[in-house]
């Protein structure tokens, strides 16, 4: 399969080297077991994404094959990191649909593979998402994430502002209720301080 051009990145440490593409709704439907593959690895190391352990193959399958329409209508838009010969990762964008909220998108799912990790991925596909939405015209994001989670640090440390935090909000794999942190971060144009 012919991959979209993307853009190169050697992940922190030099180990691997990383493209990262965004697909359209074709390459999405061809991906869907490697991007299934991802979410079970995910989920199964415990990362609370909004499913419980363990997941069936099937079923992860077929929450990716759900997400070809959006992807389709331009209401989500999905990236991949690839790297030593398979999918490493992933991260979307959902576009609201109601004409006031055009400005922002949430950040969804991002996934990166136990094999992948702490080499500088998750935050080369933050980096590639934010980017992404400045170029579709979006001033602000917003996520949510399980509180005292690494991917809390992870957005910490990018620059995004904790909001707050609602107890009890979502199940990890394993059904535990957590606590889940909301995230926003400015960017592009709106990111600059006012008066500067």
């Amino acid at each position: 399969m012919s991959w979209p051009r993307g853009c190169a990145v050697r992940a922190g440490g030099g180990a691997v080297v990383t493209t990262l593409s965004r697909l359209d709704a074709l390459q999405l439907r061809a991906s869907v077991g490697e991007l299934a593959d991802l979410l079970i690895d995910t989920v199964h190391s415990g990362a609370s994404i909004g499913f419980l352990a363990p997941l069936d193959r099937r079923a992860a399958i077929a929450w990716w094959e759900g997400r070809t329409a959006a992807v389709s209508a331009g209401r989500l838009a999905v990236w991949v990191a690839r790297g030593e010969g398979r999918l490493l990762g992933t991260v979307g964008l959902v576009f609201p649909d109601k004409p006031n909220s055009r400005h922002r998108a949430e950040l969804v799912k991002l996934m990166v593979h136990r094999d992948g990790r702490g080499q500088g991925l998750g935050r080369a596909l933050l980096k590639t998402a934010e980017a992404e939405a400045v170029a579709a015209g979006v001033t602000l994001l917003h996520l949510d994430t399980e509180t005292d989670s690494p991917a809390e640090s992870l957005y910490r440390s990018a620059g995004w502002t904790r909001l707050g935090a609602i107890p009890d909000y979502a199940a990890s794999p394993s059904g535990e209720l957590h606590p889940t942190t909301i995230f926003y971060k400015r960017v592009g144009a709106e990111a600059a301080p006012l008066g500067a």
